[in-house]
């Protein structure tokens, strides 16, 4: 069963130094490929993760798609799926944004 790893998300923005956090639309796209097979075995744990993931940020049509797959998963399936995208954030926490304070006119 095929798995994307961090080192397989090189160039996508996987949140590690100096890069951008992935975006939903990225992660919606890991779980198409992983829905549909496309470049990788289809596997619906690891779409149903991606989209989950793609979904918490605030990916409307990622939900769709994560509730039509997981109509077709058993129950242990879902939770595994779940326990990924909970390790998966718990592996790569996106940093918070930097403030940076305005710069005033001198007066």
């Amino acid at each position: 069963m095929a798995r994307y790893e961090m080192a397989d998300l090189a160039g996508l923005g996987a949140g590690g130094v100096g890069e951008a956090p992935l975006t939903s639309d990225t992660l919606f796209e890991l779980g198409m490929m992983y829905a549909s097979g496309h470049s990788v075995s289809a596997d619906l744990v690891t779409a149903h993760k991606w989209f989950n993931l793609s979904a918490m940020k605030g990916s409307a049509e990622a939900v769709r798609l994560r509730r039509e797959i997981a109509a077709e998963m058993s129950d242990a399936e879902i939770g595994q799926a779940q326990r990924a995208a909970r390790d998966w954030l718990k592996a790569h926490p996106e940093k918070p944004a930097v403030a940076v304070e305005p710069i005033r006119a001198a007066a």
